[in-house]
């Protein structure tokens, strides 16, 4: 499961991380940065997503190249999402499986954005996306407010995905990504993930 939380100064997007066991878990990443300002996450086929990943960040330094600009949030969706759309009408190929999560911060402020394999893209305050995704929006349903904070989002994402998840939540089964204020996304190390779920026991 994959899920993300705008909240009023940033916003998160956390997922579970299953690494197979004999496979190099550094090698494996759910969340990833595709531009300063914008980070992506997916739930689905994890080669799919490496296509579109890299995709958005050559439209991305295309963007930057033709405008000397930060590429908009809405802008690498809606690109994203086109690529999507064409797949599900072009002869001989597949539509992607896979659905992504989209969070960054630019000039319209914190933006969550989630694109589906249709190629529909939609903004959201709080979602999920993956397996046991209902039972997860039911919860965020329950704690989302308007005026959640940066942190408050992120103790919210730990609680939401600790509420689907089978086993428990370790620094290592999880991935935390944020982008703030500051318009830099990152994603947690360990060991902030790790300070981060004591504190939420």
């Amino acid at each position: 499961m994959t899920l993300g939380i705008r909240a009023t100064n940033g916003v998160v997007i956390a997922s579970e991380r299953k690494v197979q066991p004999l496979v190099d878990p550094t090698t494996f990443h759910k969340i990833e940065r595709v531009t300063d300002s914008v980070g992506f996450s997916y739930a689905g086929m994890g080669a799919d997503y490496r296509i579109l990943l890299q995709h958005a960040r050559k439209e991305a330094a295309s963007y930057h190249l033709t405008y000397h600009e930060h590429v908009p949030v809405r802008v690498i969706t809606q690109r994203t999402a086109t690529v999507m759309q064409e797949y599900t009408q072009r002869g001989g190929a597949r539509p992607f499986g896979v659905s992504l999560l989209i969070a960054g911060y630019d000039d319209d402020g914190p933006q969550l954005f989630q694109a589906d394999p249709s190629g529909a893209y939609f903004e959201w305050k709080a979602t999920a996306v993956g397996q046991n995704f209902v039972n997860a929006k039911a919860f965020l349903e329950k704690r989302y407010t308007d005026e959640v904070e940066l942190e408050d989002a992120i103790h919210t994402a730990i609680l939401t995905l600790k509420e689907g998840f089978e086993g428990v939540v370790t620094k290592d089964n999880i991935e935390i990504g944020v982008v703030g204020a500051d318009r830099v996304f990152r994603v947690l190390t360990p060991a902030e993930v790790q300070d981060y779920l004591d504190e939420s026991t």
